[in-house]
């Protein structure tokens, strides 16, 4: 439960930000809501790389595990990608695979 305290926050941030924009103008809102989905997705970015480099892998992979986990299991697929991103490469080199 305290794993998806960042997460709760930054989503009652972002919405307040957006319904805030929203109060102004239209074409306000929309451009703080491109703006978080490019800093959202720029976070998954540097996350892989920084990740990548523990797991000694490319951050064009363990980004393509997180971005295939949020698309099946929603954000707990994001915060479980690098993990079993590891324990399956582990695996696959045990058995001469990778």
């Amino acid at each position: 439960i305290t794993g998806l305290l960042p997460v709760v926050g930054n989503l009652i941030s972002n919405v307040v930000i957006v319904v805030v924009s929203l109060s102004y103008s239209l074409n306000v809102a929309i451009g703080s809501l491109l703006f978080l989905i490019v800093i959202h997705k720029l976070e998954y970015f540097l996350n892989a790389r920084i990740v990548g480099r523990r797991l000694e892998s490319h951050a064009w992979e363990l980004l393509l595990a997180m971005l295939a986990m949020e698309a099946a299991f929603g954000i707990s697929g994001v915060i479980a990608a690098p993990i079993y991103y590891a324990y399956l490469k582990d695996e696959l080199a045990d058995r001469g695979l990778v």
